[in-house]
């Protein structure tokens, strides 16, 4: 720690986990990834549940705990597959409307 404010300094300012998830900036769906087989805390960002796990209005035969369900068994699924490193990128087709085409892969 001491070498890191050697080379950069004093924090200027900390954010902390606790903070956003308290501020709502992180949902915290620990519970749920373990039951998915996660066996670390998982946070989702606000935005992430926003396009992916609530469910827009109007549109039918969708949950919000199926949704997340999805999200969290996806990456889940996708964990052995990626690199090591500090980011992991998987698919899921997510319905926003009420249409029953899959988009086509980029």
């Amino acid at each position: 720690m001491d070498d890191l404010r050697e080379t950069f300094g004093e924090v200027i300012s900390s954010y902390s986990r606790a903070e956003a998830l308290e501020d709502g900036v992180l949902v915290d769906v620990s519970a749920i990834a373990k039951e998915a087989g996660i066996s670390f805390p998982v946070a989702l960002t606000r935005a992430v549940w926003d396009k992916y796990v609530e469910v827009p209005p109007r549109v039918i035969g969708q949950d919000e705990q199926g949704r997340l369900w999805d999200v969290l068994y996806m990456f889940r699924m996708a964990i052995p597959q990626g690199p090591n490193g500090p980011e992991l990128r998987y698919r899921l087709h997510v319905r926003n409307d009420n249409r029953d085409q899959i988009p086509p892969e980029d």
